[in-house]
């Protein structure tokens, strides 16, 4: 099953993707996606219903972010030993762990906006996990049962915000629209195996980043189970976990993004987002 959210920025309504394609209407089955509501009761009731019989959503529909909120927007950092190498870096022994600011949930398609004085921007495709059930000391043999579903993430960053001006990561990661989400959430039953799933971004029509989630360093259930030791995971929590290389910092010389460039990214089975970059 494949969850959305469509509408207008701040008036999206829940929705499900049917076998033709189309996105139905399920708002008279659920008030929104969100961590109150994203539940395995929630898949099962969806899974009930005659989707055939709900409205059609308007052609041409904008994608929201497929939660209206979230909890905790947590990232995984160097997960794959190439990009790790790119950065120069070396292999990390436990996972890197850091905070997206929660509020930097985007949807899919909608323009990332270059923060005032930003002169490094860099994209990065991720492989985004959607906590459905309680976490606290999962064992990685039982940590997908607690994962709802996943989606495309786009882990928009700042370089000289996250590395040259001190503190933590996070000063580059939580600016606004630099959580591009989407453009659905596809329920675990949609990907046989997390860990086997082609990704891709492009710039400006150019392939930037062609990996494959095989390569992490640190599994979707590790990462699930080992975050569960430190913290509590709520459902509609996201963790973003990840990104192959070739991402603009890696590249000799360093490439940014620039006011006006476009960014199309996909992961296999869980689509595509699109987005321009403007300007604050």
């Amino acid at each position: 099953m494949k969850l959305v959210r469509f509408g207008e920025k701040g008036r999206e309504k829940p929705g499900v993707i049917d076998k033709d394609g189309a996105i139905r209407d399920v708002s008279s089955l659920v008030s929104d996606f969100s961590p109150e509501t994203i539940s395995p009761s929630l898949k099962q009731k969806l899974e009930q219903a005659d989707l055939s019989s709900l409205p059609l959503a308007p052609k041409g529909a904008r994608f929201g972010a497929p939660l209206s909120r979230t909890g905790h927007f947590i990232a995984i950092g160097l997960n794959y030993a190439d990009h790790a190498a790119e950065t120069g870096a070396p292999i990390p022994e436990e996972p890197i762990i850091f905070s997206k600011a929660p509020n930097c949930l985007s949807g899919p398609n909608d323009d990332v906006l270059m923060p005032k004085g930003s002169k490094k921007l860099d994209w990065e495709v991720e492989l985004a996990v959607i906590i459905g059930k309680r976490c606290d000391y999962v064992e990685e043999k039982n940590a997908l049962d607690h994962v709802f579903g996943y989606a495309v993430c786009n882990d928009v960053s700042e370089r000289e915000f996250q590395i040259e001006r001190g503190g933590q990561w996070m000063k580059g990661k939580g600016c606004p629209t630099f959580g591009p989400v989407g453009p659905w959430i596809a329920t675990t039953d949609e990907i046989a195996d997390p860990q086997k799933l082609a990704m891709f971004l492009d710039v400006n029509g150019k392939r930037m980043q062609n990996g494959s989630s095989s390569t992490m360093i640190f599994s979707v259930a590790h990462v699930v189970s080992y975050l569960s030791q430190f913290m509590v995971l709520e459902p509609g929590d996201i963790i973003t976990t990840g990104t192959p290389p070739g991402v603009g910092l890696g590249m000799k010389p360093p490439v940014f993004l620039k006011n006006g460039d476009t960014i199309r990214l996909g992961i296999a089975g869980l689509g595509e987002q699109a987005q321009k970059v403007v300007a604050r």
